[in-house]
């Protein structure tokens, strides 16, 4: 399931995001989830979506959307849920989240200090009710099958949970009495949709916190819900207390839950599916060859890439953009309410007209420069029907991501340059290494656009003796990793910075981390800094309000908040202080076209989904 952005006041399914939807539909996905639907508004105020007949345009809403799903042949699927004690998680007015009742299993109080009440039982009938006129209402509506989420720290899960669950009535205690509730709603909705309609139940095989439930719980809660459910889908976690185990990011292993959903099929008899930041169709295809699912769910990969079902039917595995699991689209929802991924363009804008279309007037586009802007604006414009002529200075293409090869957890976005260069060939993209574009080069081509995509240069601060042969600069350590010794010292401690240490410290090295600021990684974004900084307080010394200011045989002398010196022992430094804009040669080149566009970090350092897009809309524009 995926969560739409355009949510109406009062919880319609706005028109963007059932464009949304149905380009998972057109990309050969077997089935498309929305997401969440909340049962029960009056419990419940998030700003998700509401399946209310006394809502106008509620109806009509998921109307529309399920047909936008099923004309492509995918089945529909809603997931149906209710937060509980975590009641107005999505609202963006936390105040008024904070001012709800918030009704859970059993009274307590949350972290952040709001007052939680136990659930009265006419409540809980009143719930389970409600689970099921939505799902009588998405059958009306056209929708193909309900997802129930019973997972994720949610109200279903709170009841499971002997965390959240303290009741000692008939759904407190035992395990039999835990599940209760799931049952319960789980029997009303079949009551309600009849036989011939699946019902899919989403679940934790494991909270894998303290106080929650293990595997062996998670195998007796399936084996409880069995006869009520026709898919069992495992994923892991508890939203609210283990955010990257939930959502794995880049520093987990693809597939790192399937051994939950392994183990429950082992003791059930229903289909089994399972999820977790899997992109590769090859992991896909080992995990249902060998048994351990019957299904394989996927929500960021389809972001990254909403053809990768269809390009894996049609045997173009290569061409496939993979997810970075960078959390740009959850950041991005979170921040400003939006949907956008990373390296997807048409995320979020699927009704703003971004498809590329064929020109009628062929020009011919020069592109300077070889990493990831200057590509996508390269695949895209010869997409368009455009005469490309991609030129890069260096021997290779890629540009800043040939570095992230040397990062196990950033692999991917060293392949994502590898799968553009694979794109551009097919499109028979004219490419020229080892050329600079220069005004005497654009005089002789007379291209009718230049597209300006040099991107920039590492910041070398004033220290002294960082001419040794100790120093690094980050965006060379892919070349002499080799040389790395055993004490590093990392200048820079944004995002560059800590990502470079967290690798050299995985590798079993003793890493010192020098910011001269207070913080660290202040240019992650708000879903991936935690986990980034969670890394970095295991792995990693950290030294904030430091300024290098010498390098030595020792190591790095370094100036403390106090202003006394300090060194740093050191076998290798490396110098990740941030990059800059290559402002002259740009300049250069300004006025050579009659089209100019200046993209990615030539323009201004940012990040990949700056370049990528900037590069994508150039080539539109063209």
């Amino acid at each position: 399931p995926m969560g739409g952005t355009d949510i109406s006041k009062d919880g319609c399914i706005g028109r963007a995001s059932t464009a949304f939807y149905e380009l998972r539909a057109k990309g050969g996905a077997a089935s498309v989830t929305i997401s969440e639907c909340m049962v029960h508004p009056e419990t419940d105020g998030s700003h998700a979506y509401h399946l209310d007949l006394s809502i106008p345009n509620s109806l009509s809403s998921f109307t529309y959307t399920a047909d936008a799903i099923t004309r492509h042949g995918a089945v529909a699927s809603v997931e149906l849920s209710h937060s509980g004690q975590y009641a107005g998680t999505y609202m963006t007015d936390k105040t008024k989240q904070h001012n709800l009742a918030q009704y859970g299993p059993s009274n307590g109080v949350r972290n952040d200090g709001v007052i939680v009440k136990a659930m009265p039982k006419e409540m809980i009938n009143e719930i389970v009710e409600s689970y099921a006129k939505c799902a009588s209402l998405a059958k009306r509506a056209g929708f193909n099958m309900v997802m129930v989420h019973g997972g994720h720290g949610w109200l279903i899960n709170q009841f499971l949970s002997p965390f959240f669950n303290k009741r000692e009535d008939e759904y407190g205690g035992s395990l039999e009495n835990r599940v209760r509730l799931a049952k319960e709603i789980l029997v009303a909705i079949r009551q309600a949709v009849g036989n011939g309609f699946p019902i899919e139940f989403r679940m934790s095989g494991s909270e894998l916190f303290d106080g929650g439930y293990d595997i062996e719980a998670g195998i007796k809660i399936a084996k409880s819900i069995e006869p009520f459910v026709d898919i069992i889908h495992v994923s892991a976690g508890t939203y609210q207390k283990g955010f990257a185990i939930t959502h794995p990011s880049m520093f987990k292993e693809h597939g790192c839950n399937v051994y939950l959903a392994q183990e429950i099929k082992k003791n059930v008899s229903v289909p089994v599916a399972t999820i977790g930041a899997l992109n590769d169709p090859s992991q896909m295809e080992e995990i249902i060859r060998s048994g351990k699912a019957d299904i394989v769910e996927m929500a960021r990969a389809l972001l990254a890439d909403n053809e990768l079902p269809r390009k894996v039917v049609e045997n173009r595995d290569d061409e496939i953009v993979k997810c970075l699991r960078c959390f740009a689209c959850m950041a991005e929802r979170a921040s400003t309410s939006t949907r956008r991924c990373a390296v997807n363009p048409l995320i979020g804008r699927e009704l703003d007209g971004c498809e590329i279309t064929r020109s009628n007037n062929r020009k011919k586009v020069i592109i300077a420069g070889g990493g990831i802007a200057g590509l996508s604006c390269a695949l895209t414009a010869s997409k368009r029907g455009h005469n490309v002529i991609l030129c890069e200075k260096s021997d290779s293409l890629g540009g800043i991501l040939k570095g992230e090869q040397a990062l196990k957890f950033k692999y991917e976005m060293y392949e994502l340059g590898k799968t553009y260069e694979t794109l551009i060939r097919k499109e028979n993209v004219d490419i020229r290494l080892n050329e600079e574009v220069t005004t005497e080069l654009i005089n002789r081509e007379k291209p009718d656009a230049l597209i300006i995509a040099l991107g920039s240069m590492p910041i070398i601060p004033p220290i002294k003796n960082i001419d040794s042969k100790k120093v690094i600069i980050v965006n060379n350590y892919y070349k002499r990793n080799d040389e790395v010794g055993e004490n590093v010292v990392v200048i820079g401690g944004g995002l560059a910075g800590c990502e470079i240490a967290i690798e050299i410290a995985n590798k079993g090295k003793n890493v010192q981390l020098v910011e001269m600021r207070d913080s660290l990684a202040v240019d992650a974004n708000i879903r991936h800094r935690p986990i980034l900084l969670s890394e970095i307080e295991k792995k990693v010394i950290v030294k904030t309000n430091y300024i290098a200011t010498e390098v030595t045989e020792k190591g790095l002398v370094c100036k403390t908040s106090i202003g006394e010196l300090e060194l740093l022992n050191a076998d290798t430094i490396i110098i990740a202080a941030g990059q800059k804009s290559l402002e002259n040669e740009v300049n250069s080149l300004i006025d050579a076209a009659p089209f100019i566009r200046v993209i990615g970090d030539a323009k201004k350092v940012r990040n990949i989904t700056h370049a990528i897009y900037e590069g994508y809309h150039a080539a539109l524009d063209i």
